[in-house]
């Protein structure tokens, strides 16, 4: 028997698939396209009047796997990046072939982000374009999760932010001219959940890096987010769960892995743990001249593990960075935004943090202009930035998002929004972070392409960018470097080690898809085995039949 025979129907089946109980449970989330008749009325009688698309979609009466082209489109935060590439790894596991042309595309899958107006806008700007070109739309992410009546989403198919593991089933009935909406939470024993498990396969956007969901939705009900509509309360993910898949990304050839959430600093708190404790257990899993990253905490729920999260900080294998978003310099803008801290809370992390981790690596956000924000609130946000130079400033315009308390607010003049943006954004211009730090000789680990595809990424312990040459075999290493120039957001090096000498971040242990595939190894075997000794059974039978 050939190695990738299959002896009956029965081999495509697995543990692992979907069950035909699973499968049909959610039949009620799928509407049935209507069948048109010859004359161009619906089944019922009814004469169809809304506007036809420039181009008719393709209907497919059925899916063949591995026939369709998808076109997948990300926008937001790297929770919503690491969600994509778990739909493009089932996708692709299944058969369909992924493409970056939207053109030669089948079905495009557009999973959005909440947070701004624009990005918004520009995820629908997108749905209009795919469907007047007569494309299969599929949306996901937290846009229909938390706003799923909205009208430009009528009649797509939607991929709620907990069913991505569904993915492949909202596809294929896409495909057939179905709309399908699978809002639900997951649940086990009446629970809910984080959501998708963490093993499942993904297509990495990086090979080498690693995003890993720890908990979904957060503990706050901040006046401006409409984020937590979508995301929902707390929910996390077993420690274990998360080791594991960390030792998975590794053997698959990571070398870097960064922890997403809302707020990872809210971790555990709903399953009797807490970040602290996972990042300990992380940390005896990271391979050699690997690194973690630890994701976005709100202030409030970092207080109270500041001396362990120092040490965890100082730990060789992990960045000395931390993202604490405080939003405002403002104690009265911090209470309209019920952010749950004030901005005496916010500096105690930093001071303590900075006192406590050598080269620590801060970053932050702010929004301008919430509606509450006086003058003398927007002053006190100036002298808060001007006072600790963060190197890394997140400037954002506040945005009306629908269904938020905020929007309900009376805004302040666009004029003046501007401006306090701008001013905000000239101090942030005015200071340089690496200032004087040619000559001086850093530890780097290479993992990224610069935005302009000139220049090799690495980062030092502190989580700061540096460009390097862009070398053969350099992708995936760890080298020490010179700095040879610096610009406000990043600076220059030279490597100084023989390529010899460059040391490997992960030996890989097997590719992505094969790890995917592989539990399917023993069962090939098996079945060559019984196909072996069936075929001896039919010679010894065949034998006796002629010699008796």
């Amino acid at each position: 028997m050939e190695e990738n025979d299959i002896a009956d129907i029965e081999d495509l089946i697995s543990s692992e698939d979907i069950k035909p109980k699973e499968r049909y449970r959610n039949k009620k989330s799928v509407t049935v396209r209507p069948k048109k008749a010859a004359n161009g009325n619906v089944a019922n009688g009814t004469t169809t009047t809304a506007a036809e698309p420039a181009e008719a979609k393709k209907i497919y009466e059925s899916v063949i796997p591995g026939t369709q082209k998808i076109y997948v489109k990300t926008w937001g935060c790297s929770h919503n990046s690491s969600d994509t590439e778990y739909m493009m790894g089932q996708l692709s596991a299944y058969g369909y072939q992924l493409t970056d042309s939207k053109e030669n595309a089948d079905l495009w899958l557009l999973n959005s982000c909440t947070v701004k107006n624009p990005s918004e806008d520009t995820f629908r700007n997108e749905i209009e374009h795919g469907t007047s070109t007569g494309k299969h739309v599929v949306v996901a992410g937290c846009v229909p999760q938390g706003a799923p009546k909205s009208g430009y989403l009528k009649g797509l198919s939607v991929i709620g932010v907990q069913q991505i593991d569904r993915v492949v089933e909202v596809v294929e009935e896409t495909l057939k001219g179905h709309t399908v909406r699978l809002l639900q939470s997951k649940k086990e024993d009446g629970q809910r959940v984080a959501g998708a498990k963490l093993a499942l396969p993904k297509i990495r956007k990086n090979p080498l890096i690693e995003i890993i969901a720890i908990n979904t939705g957060c503990l706050n009900q901040c006046t401006y987010c409409k984020t937590k509509h979508a995301r929902g309360d707390l929910a996390s993910y077993a420690p274990e769960e998360i080791v594991a898949r960390a030792k998975q990304a590794f053997e698959e050839g990571c070398c870097e892995i960064w922890l997403t959430s809302e707020d990872t600093g809210a971790y555990g708190r709903d399953i009797g743990t807490s970040l602290p404790e996972l990042l300990w257990k992380l940390v005896e899993v990271i391979p050699e001249n690997c690194m973690l990253r630890v994701g976005m905490t709100n202030p409030p729920y970092i207080l109270e593990h500041l001396e362990e999260m120092s040490k965890i900080l100082n730990h060789p294998r992990v960045y000395a960075f931390l993202h604490v978003p405080v939003q405002s310099g403002s104690d009265a803008v911090l209470g309209d935004m019920k952010r749950e801290y004030c901005r005496s809370d916010f500096e105690h992390v930093v001071d303590f943090l900075r006192e406590r981790v050598e080269g620590l690596t801060i970053a932050t956000d702010i929004i301008c202009g919430f509606p509450t924000e006086t003058e003398e609130d927007f002053e006190d946000t100036m002298r808060m930035c001007k006072k600790y130079e963060f190197p890394s400033l997140f400037i954002n315009q506040f945005f009306p998002r629908p269904g938020t308390p905020a929007a309900r607010m009376t805004r302040i003049p666009a004029d003046q929004v501007k401006k306090r943006t701008k001013r905000l954004t000239d101090l942030f211009n005015s200071y340089y972070p690496y200032a004087g730090r040619e000559g001086q000789i850093y530890k780097v680990l290479v993992t990224e392409v610069s935005h302009d595809n000139l220049h090799y990424v690495g980062h030092n312990k502190s989580y700061e960018q540096i460009l390097l040459p862009m070398r053969k075999n350099l992708l995936g290493t760890s080298v020490n470097v010179r700095i040879t120039s610096t610009t406000k957001f990043s600076m220059m090096g030279e490597i100084l080690d023989n390529e010899d000498d460059w040391k490997k971040c992960s030996q890989p242990v097997k590719a992505p898809i094969a790890a995917v595939q592989s539990s399917e190894e023993p069962r090939s075997k098996m079945f060559g085995v019984i196909a072996l000794l069936l075929g001896m059974l039919a010679f010894i039978l065949q034998w006796t039949w002629r010699h008796l």
